[in-house]
């Protein structure tokens, strides 16, 4: 083979996968804007908390429109919820802060606490099952158990007889 002919594949086979490497890679996708500016990597806690105050007042001007005994059922205030949501996690990140961190954890937490602390469910009583079901869910195993092991002692003894 001509060693000329063959620099020329490798070459070719290099860009071909540079090629698919950089389409499949979703380089131009990047947001490199904190690497730019590196000034912004400082997390300033207070502005965050003021933003999350922000974010805060405006879910509870959008909660103060769902009906108090609506707000233990996520259907009727999934959108503001996600807005809220939505808010403090963009906030963080613009300021330069990572999302969730103790700080916006714990004005979530409070959150919570202010919107949904009656929707704790009550512990629902378990009963056991009827005797006849409870009769089925034991013997059906052990019976298959015991059927497994005749099944394994008597190929056992018939490949012996078979060897």
């Amino acid at each position: 083979m001509n060693p000329n002919l063959l620099t020329l594949f490798k070459l070719s086979l290099i860009l071909v996968n540079t090629l698919m490497t950089r389409g499949l890679s979703d380089a131009d996708g990047v947001d490199l804007s904190f690497t730019q500016r590196p000034w912004l990597l400082q997390c300033n806690q207070t502005v965050l908390l003021l933003e999350m105050e922000r974010c805060g007042e405006q879910f509870s001007s959008d909660m103060n429109h769902v009906h108090p005994e609506d707000r233990c059922n996520l259907t009727h205030f999934i959108r503001e919820y996600h807005v809220f949501s939505f808010c403090t996690e963009m906030n963080a990140e613009r300021i330069g802060c990572f999302w969730p961190n103790p700080s916006v954890e714990r004005f979530i937490i409070s959150i919570h606490k202010h919107f949904f602390s009656n929707c704790s469910l009550e512990h629902a009583a378990f009963i056991d099952p009827p005797d006849d079901t409870l009769t089925l869910l034991i013997f059906i195993p052990v019976f298959l158990t015991l059927a497994m092991v005749v099944l394994v002692v008597w190929c056992s003894k018939r490949s012996d007889l078979l060897a």
